[in-house]
């Protein structure tokens, strides 16, 4: 008891600056935590880097601002080596947990401000949960090897069990995590949302959620259609929800040849009030395009605002599709084309 009055009386200066920058310190600590605090009011779901600094700041903990301080006043004061030694102890273990805490808000904030966090507006909203333990799980175990490296630890084959533990349990779930990554670049590298109709191989079909390892799709026909995001990324994927302007729609139709000629030069001009009839559709072109041997092809380009791969309209104003057929034109013996179709019969000819 002597020895400790003696210490606090020849250390009483010390003590005293110490105290005030240690109070200091967690006034200024106490103060960021409040902003952070009225950040995160407005902005709960972090879709801005402010608030994502926010939630950083609001997860400061009473424990690490009183080892910081406790630190500050002992490094002033001359203290007894085993004050010292277990006031550093504390300071070690509280930043160490308060760094993982401040590191995983931090990366979680970056990944909401990327994707959101509201279930169902986003690609991943469900799996964040997910991706908050398996980045807590990886910082805290470096603060715990942090902390027991301080504390004169040989923490040397604790890493090396990790790491083999780590590279047994990604082998036998490679698949599981392979899925989850291609998730994770689904996040970050954005080819598709929830809500986005897409179309890889010959399947065309609506985004409805995108899970850890599997996309599941509504297909135009009506059924679930269920991709693994490893497969669904190695496909060439078409987005039609992300067309700069609108698509552009390609229709291949065919005029008989007995289409008399003053039609086709109608063609252009019907296919035109057809297209543009419709609502954000534009005429790009409609011509000929070669001569079949059943049909005088031709190819309508027009461009539509819609997103909606249902609407294609095909307009007919009064001119004959053609089929597949073959006409074969027979000579009479004068010379003359004998006609494979009846001649039409005049209202003078009836009897």
């Amino acid at each position: 008891m002597t020895a400790t009055l003696n210490w606090l009386t020849t250390n009483a200066d010390r003590l005293i600056v110490g105290t005030l920058v240690a109070a200091g310190l967690v006034g200024v600590m106490l103060v960021a935590r409040w902003i952070g605090e009225k950040i995160v009011a407005r902005d709960p779901d972090r879709m801005t880097w402010q608030g994502v600094v926010g939630r950083v700041l609001s997860r400061t903990h009473l424990l690490f601002m009183i080892a910081a301080a406790t630190e500050i006043v002992i490094s002033y004061a001359d203290a007894p080596p085993r004050v010292a030694r277990a006031t550093h102890i504390l300071f070690i273990i509280a930043a160490a947990l308060q760094a993982a805490v401040w590191a995983r808000e931090l990366i979680i904030g970056a990944i909401s401000r990327r994707v959101g966090e509201h279930p169902g507006e986003t690609t991943l909203g469900n799996a964040l949960a997910i991706i908050r333990v398996l980045v807590s799980v990886a910082l805290f175990a470096i603060a715990i090897i942090v902390i027991l490296d301080n504390l004169g630890v040989n923490v040397t084959a604790l890493v090396a069990g990790l790491g083999i533990g780590g590279i047994a349990i990604g082998l036998a779930a490679q698949g599981i995590f392979s899925d989850l990554f291609a998730a994770l670049a689904i996040v970050f590298d954005r080819p598709f949302r929830r809500g986005d109709t897409i179309r890889f191989d010959t399947t065309t079909g609506t985004v409805e959620r995108i899970g850890l390892k599997t996309t599941r799709l509504r297909s135009l026909s009506g059924e679930q259609v269920i991709m693994a995001n490893t497969k669904l990324l190695e496909r060439e994927i078409h987005n039609l929800a992300d067309a700069a302007g609108g698509r552009r729609v390609t229709l291949s139709f065919g005029l008989v040849y007995q289409t008399p000629p003053a039609k086709l030069a109608q063609v252009e001009t019907l296919a035109k009030a057809a297209v543009e009839a419709q609502r954000g559709c534009k005429l790009v072109r409609c011509l000929i395009t070669a001569l079949s041997p059943s049909a005088l092809d031709h190819e309508l380009v027009w461009d539509d605002k819609a997103i909606d791969p249902d609407n294609i309209s095909r307009h007919r104003a009064g001119i004959a599709f053609a089929y597949p057929t073959q006409t074969t034109f027979t000579a009479a013996p004068d010379g003359t084309l004998v006609m494979p179709w009846a001649p039409p019969v005049s209202k003078t000819s009836k009897t």
